[in-house]
């Protein structure tokens, strides 16, 4: 909403200059979007009138005009306006004036002295007419200051309202508020009734009293729609932004800006009996004041005469029945509509309205009769005319009702941490024309019938805070007592495990816990999935029970973009229906971590051959995200990995997950194109860590010796390790294997595998003699357990 600083000034006038006034709009919730002043600064400029023009001698297109601008002289002043003409008053800039862009000096035009310049509009930065000087009225006094004349030391406020801020649509409602903050008296306009002169009335009839409730009309005869309309209201309804039509059309206007209650006028001439608000029957068209055809929806309500729709109610009247030059008799429209009937119309017919802007908000329900009073007046001081009585159909049981809101002050303070006592809680509602009464510890108040956005308590407390000033209210830190928590050493958070897999070159990705059906079939073989009740995508109908299958749709996507080396990982809940047999029925959300990698092993470079990343590749992350805990490995069968190229991952005797290949259907169904290894593992043992335990570094020199066993081709590997180790002595500090053949010189189903074995004392060089008893005592429990022969 745009609105004129001088006309808020004439009714109520803080002592604040225009910047504070739009810091203290703003900060009590109407926003200044813009301020801007009327017009350029310039000095120097007076009304001015025309005595003679005539044809300047030496130029075709100019006139020699003697100007009195009040100094006791005439001015010759050349000047080359078309429209330049004697007795026209019009701005005068004289020797010494400054305008925008220039200062005036005394020059010669043609040969012919000039002092001073006949302004356009457009030269003073007032508009962008510069088709002739600017026409001055005709009893504007001659030496006056322009800018005092025309009241341009004024600023143009742009306010952006929220929707609940219906009651500041207009100069009071902005008014009322700076009254309330300042404390300053608010000078209302002045509403006198109107006596009647005529008896000439017309009937009203709500046929939707719930959607418009009250409704006034008055007929007013002998109206002289030629007037003028007085430089005062055009000036004003400029300012906000309103283009002047008509006497009759402004004054509806400018008493909508003024008060905020929408007003229409009929030419009564046109009307055929009683008006009606009503419905619109079927196939009924209106042509609106826009020239625009429409044929209303059925929930849509109109103004209506005995034989025709007149008008959109609340939102736009109809071309057949709109006041013109000719129009001597009028039948003024005041009414409230509520809001729900009329938000939203307007744009359902792709336009917006100022009377929609305010009606679909709400207006005051009992401004309507002091409305059209007000615009009588008006109408009978500019046009003339005389009045008939104003006819109001109301129905009561349908207006607004204005419940009191309870109020604690208690609660108020505490929220918003300031202490105001209850007498100033009480004055600062009050300032708002809040109704408040004491019951108790609490205040009831009742809310007027222009403010829409009073419910609640909290609508309350909010007012409070904003009459009270936010930038009142003390910024002070939040305060409270934190407790160091401890964090156990034998265990570590997820963020730990992400840096770790982030350090083996994976990254991070989110997925949907919803997923496509297919993808629990194939990778899960998951018949019966946990279905959505309201998916929001097909390809998203069911709950996830495994992170494997989100990690290979990453894949799919990044192979469509050319990108080959693919590593991600996810740290994700699933979801499993409960067994049979537990004790309460639901679903099992473990929360797990799993990876993909695929690809080359390393990015290409030139130091080491590229090859794909393999099983062994990945066996090997996962064991360092767990190290220094040993992990076992099974083969193990999995709808989504490789028959022969997959196990399960033990810790402490314990599946907590698997690792392999993806299988090959899989890989050919997706178009993955070689084959990814993937990992999926309990993400509650991974955050488990051993307590950090010391271990003396030993100073002695260290003793390997290298062994080969033969052994079947069945036996895998880590059970011999671990044979190994069970009858290792304490010197021994680590079985490791460096080499696997098979071939000539080993029997068909035999493979031998070479160990290097580590010892080392902490106190001691250790002698040849235990170093061989040690080894001995090693082959000889491999051959005892597992049937081994030291390989010659």
């Amino acid at each position: 909403m745009q609105f004129s600083e001088q006309w808020l000034r004439s009714l109520v006038n803080p002592p604040l200059d225009s910047e504070a006034l739009g810091h203290l709009l703003t900060m009590a919730g109407l926003e200044v979007e813009e301020s801007a002043p009327v017009a350029p600064p310039f000095t120097g400029v007076v009304v001015a009138r025309i005595v003679e023009a005539e044809k300047h001698p030496n130029a075709d297109k100019l006139k020699l005009c003697k100007v009195d601008a009040g100094q006791g002289d005439l001015l010759q002043i050349v000047c080359g306006a078309p429209n330049a003409a004697v007795g026209m008053k019009v701005p005068c800039a004289v020797v010494g004036a400054k305008l925008p862009g220039f200062e005036i000096k005394a020059a010669k035009l043609r040969g012919v002295e000039s002092f001073g310049m006949l302004c356009s509009a457009r030269e003073l930065g007032l508009s962008e007419d510069h088709a002739g000087l600017m026409d001055l009225p005709a009893d504007a006094p001659v030496g006056t200051d322009l800018r005092q004349y025309l009241a341009l030391d004024d600023t143009l406020f742009t306010i952006k309202l929220t929707p609940n801020r219906s009651d500041c649509l207009s100069l009071l409602g902005v008014g009322r508020e700076v009254a309330a903050l300042t404390g300053q008296p608010l000078s209302v306009p002045e509403i006198v009734a109107v006596p009647p002169t005529i008896d000439d009335r017309r009937a009203i009839v709500l046929d939707a009293p719930a959607a418009c409730p009250r409704y006034c009309g008055r007929v007013v005869r002998g109206v002289d729609a030629k007037a003028p309309t007085p430089d005062w209201i055009k000036q004003r309804l400029q300012r906000c932004g309103v283009r002047s039509i008509s006497a009759l059309v402004d004054v509806t206007n400018y008493v909508m800006l003024e008060l905020g209650q929408p007003l229409h006028a009929f030419d009564n001439a046109r009307l055929s009996g009683a008006i009606h608000v009503r419905y619109p029957r079927a196939g009924e068209q209106v042509l609106l004041l826009n020239e625009q055809t429409v044929t209303p929806a059925t929930d849509t309500l109109l103004i209506a005469d005995e034989t025709r729709a007149l008008a959109l109610a609340g939102i736009m009247g109809g071309e057949d029945s709109g006041i013109t030059l000719d129009t001597t008799d009028m039948f003024l429209e005041s009414a409230f509509f509520a809001p729900d009937a009329i938000a939203g119309r307007a744009r359902s017919y792709g336009f917006v309205s100022d009377a929609s802007h305010r009606f679909e908000r709400g207006v005051d329900f009992e401004l309507a009769a002091g409305a059209i009073e007000r615009a009588t007046r008006l109408i009978l001081e500019i046009c003339g005319g005389a009045a008939g009585p104003v006819v109001e159909a109301v129905a009561q049981e349908h207006l607004p009702a204005r419940k009191p809101v309870r109020l604690r002050p208690a609660r108020a303070r505490r929220l918003l941490g300031i202490d105001p006592d209850d007498a100033a809680i009480a004055k600062l509602l009050n300032g708002v024309h809040l109704g408040v009464r004491h019951e108790g510890e609490d205040l009831l108040v009742v809310p007027p019938s222009f403010r829409f956005d009073i419910e609640i308590e909290e609508d309350l407390i909010e007012e409070i805070a904003r009459l009270y000033g936010y930038d009142n209210i003390p910024a002070l830190p939040p305060q409270g007592g934190l407790a160091m928590l401890d964090r156990s050493e034998s265990g570590r958070s997820a963020w730990d495990v992400r840096h770790l897999l982030a350090g083996r070159d994976y990254q991070e990705v989110v997925n949907y816990a919803f997923v496509e059906e297919a993808w629990e079939r194939d990778f899960c073989s998951n018949e019966t999935p946990i279905r959505l009740a309201n998916p929001i995508a097909s390809q998203m109908s069911v709950m996830r029970s495994s992170l494997i299958p989100g990690l290979t749709g990453n894949l799919v996507a990044n192979r469509k973009r050319q990108l080959n080396r693919v590593r991600v990982f996810e740290v994700g809940r699933c979801f499993e229906r409960k067994a049979d047999g537990e004790p309460v029925a639901g679903f099992h959300q473990p929360v797990r971590v799993a990876g993909l990698a695929a690809g080359p092993a390393l990015p290409e470079q030139w130091g080491t051959p590229t090859r794909n990343v393999d099983f062994y590749d990945v066996k090997g992350d996962v064991e360092a995200l767990f190290a220094p805990r040993t992990l076992k490995f099974e083969p193990v069968s999995e709808p989504a990995l490789h028959p022969g190229r997959a196990a399960a991952v033990l810790l402490d005797g314990r599946r907590i997950g698997v690792v392999g290949e993806l299988h090959p259907v899989w890989v050919q169904r997706y178009e993955l194109g070689t084959a990814p290894v993937v990992f999926e593992l309990d993400m509650d043992v991974a955050l488990r860590a051993d307590l950090p335990a010391y271990s003396e570094i030993s100073r002695q020199p260290a003793v390997t010796r290298d062994l080969a066993l033969v052994v079947e081709q069945a036996l895998p590997v880590a059970r011999v390790i671990e044979v190994l180790n069970e009858s290792a002595p304490a010197i021994v500090k680590g079985v490791e294997l460096f080499d696997v053949y098979h071939g000539k010189g080993i029997d068909p189903g035999k493979k031998s595998l070479a160990f290097r074995v580590l010892m080392q004392d902490t106190q001691r060089t250790l002698e040849d003699a235990e170093v061989d008893a040690a080894v001995t005592a090693i082959v000889h429990h491999a051959e005892t357990v597992l049937g081994a022969r030291l390989r010659g």
